[in-house]
């Protein structure tokens, strides 16, 4: 006999993932585009200061920096909540890294072809953190367009790493990429994988 209760409804799985990649390459927008809500920011306006110290070429119109983080949020089904944390892109602020890493799923690394030795930093501390990561190459209107194999072997990534296209400003384009790291992230952890179905 029913007992009238129903079953208390399931609370989010929290996951945290991060966004990162070098300075300039889309990571503030990507969170962005796919958080539903307000993003929080700690951008600071580029300044004299940073002559000589950040690198501006190819993103010579950038006006702002990430300091510290992104921060975003999004759903995806009735069970995930994903929580993204995009790392500052600079080497003088590389100190934040290992804090927000804590207790991250994985993360994206943002690429950009046409400077696309700035996410080598990125990647390596990824692979020497044991941090599952995907490499998604933001499309920038006029960038070179180079095969996908290309950027691999590029950035001599093992055969497991995921890398696919992706366009930063649009939502769409940025849950696919948050999908494929999840799923590339639980399927190195086969007990887990059982549970998620982000699709």
């Amino acid at each position: 006999m029913a007992s009238g209760h129903s079953d208390p409804p399931k609370l989010p799985k929290a996951i945290k993932l991060l966004i990162a990649g070098g300075f300039g390459v889309g990571k503030t927008t990507m969170v962005g585009a796919v958080s539903e809500i307000r993003p929080l920011r700690t951008e600071e306006t580029l300044t004299d200061r940073s002559v000589g110290v950040d690198d501006l070429s190819g993103v010579e119109a950038k006006s702002t920096t990430t300091v510290a983080m992104d921060f975003g949020r999004i759903t995806i089904g009735d069970e995930f909540m994903l929580y993204l944390f995009g790392t500052p892109g600079q080497e003088r602020f590389w100190f934040v890294w290992d804090e927000l890493a804590r207790g991250a799923l994985g993360a994206v690394v943002l690429a950009d072809t046409r400077r696309l030795a700035d996410c080598f930093p990125s990647v390596d501390y990824f692979e020497r953190r044991g941090t599952p990561f995907v490499v998604a190459v933001n499309c920038f209107d006029g960038s070179p367009q180079y095969d996908l194999d290309e950027v691999k072997l590029a950035l001599n990534l093992g055969p497991e790493v995921p890398v696919l296209l992706c366009d930063a400003r649009r939502r769409e384009s940025g849950k696919e990429v948050l999908i494929t790291l999840i799923q590339h992230a639980y399927s190195r952890r086969p007990a887990a994988a059982k549970e998620v179905s982000v699709r």
